[in-house]
């Protein structure tokens, strides 16, 4: 009776412990669960040399003879690599070789401190992590800020790339509303009026998660405003320049993304022909988070066909 009362007792003060963790520290905690969940699916946590110094990325490999068609995904704005877990593991089980590097200045990349960390910077990132880990023409998929990077890429160096992904991406010009202190939130009004623009059908954040979010967001801050600098400057806008994308090119989007709204991704759309709009129901900015089922099936069929569609656009619902 002695040693299960000891062991009880061990058990009230882990489960305390964790509570007030999980209370002080929310998305730390589920950033532990993520680097688990990946582990479990056999997703590898890399490192690279790279010229701006040791590279983080995950790398997830399928098992069909010759490891699987390679892909490599670029995540947006205050993001990091985690946010692909769930695309990483579908595109894994469809057959692809999926690399997703945390870019300059996020995640666990070097953040050196006389960057201006702008599209031109963060492209020039990205053919770099190419070409050190010797991939051969792999597609190239971005999300919102990484959606600009990819087409930039794409229309800089396409010798370096085969298909072109983006979801929900910046990079024509767009005045968002609010402006730019919405990305430089500074209470958790702030920031869930942020959150609310991401993704809309989401339930309100917890005071608990907004605080430690705004812990989280201030230590990089710093950058995040230097990429806008950049971004508002105007320097590195694709709207004259979509049209001469050589390579072919998906836009998915979600319908009900209230930061990048649909529209924008029509007009892409309309500057890039040959593209094609694949428009998911009911998703929001974080499509390829909150909706990966339909965000990897259309990524799948699009880089898999051969040729490659040309044109047109479709619309998935909830259903698919």
């Amino acid at each position: 009776m002695k040693t299960l009362g000891r062991l009880l007792l061990l058990i009230v003060i882990v489960g305390v412990a964790f509570g007030v963790v999980f209370y002080e520290r929310p998305l730390w905690v589920a950033q532990q669960e993520t680097h688990f969940g990946l582990f479990l699916h056999h997703v590898q946590s890399n490192y690279v040399m790279m010229p701006e110094g040791r590279v983080h990325y995950y790398e997830a490999e399928s098992r069909i003879p010759g490891g699987g068609i390679p892909v490599v995904l670029v995540h947006g704005l205050a993001d990091r690599d985690e946010s692909w877990a769930p695309m990483l593991e579908r595109l894994k089980r469809s057959g692809f070789h999926v690399y997703a590097p945390d870019l300059l200045g996020y995640g666990r990349s070097p953040k050196p401190a006389d960057s201006d960390y702008s599209i031109s910077t963060q492209t020039q990132f990205v053919a770099d992590f190419i070409q050190a880990l010797g991939l051969q023409k792999p597609n190239v998929a971005g999300w919102s800020m990484g959606g600009w990077i990819v087409l930039k890429l794409a229309l800089d160096r396409p010798d370096l790339v085969n298909r072109v992904v983006i979801y929900d991406s910046a990079g024509v010009h767009h005045q968002v509303g609010g402006g730019r202190q919405i990305f430089h939130p500074t209470n958790e009004a702030e920031l869930q009026h942020l959150a609310d623009l991401l993704e809309p059908n989401q339930k309100p954040l917890p005071h608990f998660v907004l605080k430690d979010a705004l812990r989280h967001l201030s230590e990089g801050q710093w950058v995040v405003d230097r990429s806008m600098d950049s971004m508002e400057g105007g320097k590195d806008l694709l709207d004259a320049r979509l049209g001469g994308l050589t390579k072919p090119l998906l836009i998915v989007w979600g319908s009900d993304d209230q930061l990048l709204p649909l529209a924008i991704g029509e007009e892409m759309h309309g500057l890039d022909p040959q593209s094609e709009l694949d428009i998911l129901q009911g998703c929001g900015h974080l499509a390829p988070k909150t909706c990966p089922d339909r965000a990897a099936a259309v990524t799948v069929d699009f880089l898999k066909e051969n040729p490659p569609p040309s044109g047109g656009t479709f619309t998935l619902s909830r259903s698919r």
